[in-house]
């Protein structure tokens, strides 16, 4: 029987590296590590090799070039897991390439806009028969699952809180940088009409050890206008992110506020500069991050009911969590589980459980109270 075919797009990049990681280990399956470099591919093929259990090869592709779709009929995929962000002010060309192959389209994506509008490439991807879901990384796939799990038994829904703060000394990557800091200082619009601005204020978070108390401040993710409608009672949504060092957080906090007085137009402009800066202080704080989900709200009876869940991630593992949505997904794919088909944002289609099996042998751990 033919091995399911997986090509994932920036598969030698910072996310998808770890994604692929994860896939190697998984017999049954033929994975494609593509991108613009051969050389970038080919030499992750080779690292990965000994150990991997899946096909693996590499292939050079620009996602861009308007030579992709030939070039992904060519590769005939089941699937594509596109990792190649920042997302923000990007166009559906990839999924719409996948769609008119009969192929399915996974991507990673946060930014608020491009995985809520994947909903408009809807009838197009039910026509071909195809899963086409964006946002298949922390938010909103394993917050949306998180919030699922927790909202089980509640009549109404009143408030849903949801943070993320990474180790410092934790890899980041560039894309994800920029993507941050394209909203640094910009107001959010939440669903009730409401805004806020994007690290804006601060406020504090704790977590369970090692990680213990984070400072957080407003980020923009889809969770905030796909949440409301997904729960009765329209809940309240509030999003936050951190950084460990309380200097480094507080800066951005500065940085927002120059924003705000139009001393800086858009920060993403000088997210690498801002990356070499933050690297200079690398080396201090630690490798462990977390994330948290508390929903509040009331069951059958009235009576108030308080859930609360929380990821810890350690010896720098951080990083996978936003590959853990895109890796279940293939298994449930490759295995033929259930699936819709349709364009949709990748909500409702895993549970804690898938996360907890794609997470295996990762220094991933979650709780949940009560």
């Amino acid at each position: 029987m033919r091995n399911f075919r997986v090509l994932v797009i920036g598969g030698y990049g910072f996310f998808g590296r770890r994604l692929v990681d994860r896939l190697a280990q998984r017999p049954g399956l033929s994975v494609i590590v593509a991108g613009r470099s051969a050389a970038q591919a080919q030499s992750l093929v080779q690292r990965l090799h000994a150990s991997a259990q899946a096909e693996l090869c590499a292939a050079s592709l620009d996602a861009q070039s308007p030579a992709f779709e030939q070039a992904l009929a060519t590769w005939a995929p089941d699937a594509v897991i596109h990792t190649c962000g920042p997302f923000q002010g990007q166009g559906y060309g990839v999924a719409q390439a996948c769609i008119r192959n009969g192929t399915h389209y996974i991507d990673l994506a946060d930014g608020r806009d491009f995985v809520v509008g994947i909903s408009a490439l809807d009838a197009a991807a039910k026509a071909a028969g195809v899963l086409v879901t964006s946002g298949a990384s922390s938010v909103p796939a394993l917050s949306s699952a998180a919030v699922d799990h927790l909202a089980r038994g509640m009549a109404r829904v009143d408030h849903i809180d949801i943070g993320i703060s990474p180790g410092n000394r934790t890899e980041r990557g560039l894309a994800t940088i920029q993507g941050i800091l394209s909203y640094c200082g910009q107001p959010i619009a939440h669903a009730d009409g409401s805004s806020v601005t994007g690290w804006g204020h601060t406020y504090r978070q704790r977590y369970r050890p090692p990680v213990g108390s984070r400072l957080l401040s407003p980020c923009d993710v889809p969770d905030l206008v796909l949440l409301p409608a997904r729960y009765p009672g329209t809940p309240r949504i509030r999003f936050g992110a951190g950084l460990e060092l309380t200097f480094l957080h507080r800066g951005m906090n500065l940085m927002a506020a120059a924003a705000r007085l139009g001393l800086v137009n858009n920060w993403a402009n000088h997210a690498a500069l801002l990356k070499r800066s933050a690297d200079l202080f690398k080396r201090w704080g630690s490798d462990a991050g977390a994330m948290h989900v508390h929903v509040d709200g009331v069951d059958s009876q009235g009576a108030d009911m308080h859930r609360r869940w929380q990821l810890l991630a350690t010896n720098g593992h951080g990083p996978f969590v936003p590959t853990l949505a895109a890796a279940a997904l293939v298994d449930k794919l490759a295995s033929k589980a259930p699936m819709p088909v349709g364009a949709q944002a990748c909500m409702g289609l895993l549970t804690l459980d898938d996360f907890a099996q794609a997470a295996r042998g990762l220094r991933i751990t979650t709780h949940t109270d009560p």
